[in-house]
């Protein structure tokens, strides 16, 4: 299978990159291509000009590449802290460039249609507040963020989300608990 990580992370060596090293090992280990993505270290530009939002105008070669590529992605990994209940601004701008009508969705008279070729998508995110409290006071946003205003809309059925947290209070012992349950979810998802 053809499998994209796309990786938000300021910091090379965070938990979050931990993560994403994970998932393209067992990846690999399990015969898949993968086509690696740190948004960061890719400078990647997450700001939309208006000249993209009316399509046909020329995109620009970087985001192109960017849609081919996930139009074809068979499986979709995504690892990003969350940050006030939401992504990071750049993966948010990644979204907005890349997942767009005529290549993630179209319109048709009963509603949006989802294109996306991945039946499979994982996310993975850290947080520094307890997950329990998120879900009680906020009611878990970016797990509805990531299943139905992304993913389902997009035509991706099968979404799995995991949020690792507290970051900030865990230990060496629970971080490597947590760096199992990707590998076992990755395992899962995306077997060999």
């Amino acid at each position: 299978m053809k499998v994209s990580i796309i990786l938000c992370h300021q910091h090379v060596g965070s938990f979050n990159h931990a993560i994403a090293e994970t998932a393209k090992r067992v990846l690999e280990e399990n015969g898949h291509c993968v086509r690696f993505h740190d948004l960061y270290q890719e400078k990647f530009d997450p700001i939309l000009p208006h000249e993209e939002i009316d399509a046909p105008s020329p995109l620009d070669p970087a985001v192109t590449a960017y849609c081919r590529e996930i139009a074809e992605a068979e499986g979709i990994i995504i690892v990003h802290p969350n940050w006030w209940s939401q992504t990071p601004a750049m993966l948010k701008g990644w979204l907005d460039r890349v997942l767009r009508a005529g290549v993630a969705y179209k319109y048709e008279e009963s509603g949006p249609v989802g294109l996306l070729k991945a039946k499979t998508a994982l996310v993975f995110n850290t947080s520094n507040t307890a997950h329990d409290v998120d879900v009680a006071l906020f009611g878990d946003p970016l797990d509805n963020f990531w299943k139905n205003c992304v993913f389902h809309y997009c035509g991706v059925k099968n979404v799995e989300r995991r949020c690792y947290s507290s970051v900030i209070l865990s230990s060496l012992e629970e971080r490597q608990k947590w760096l199992r349950d990707v590998e076992s979810c990755v395992r899962e998802a995306y077997p060999a």
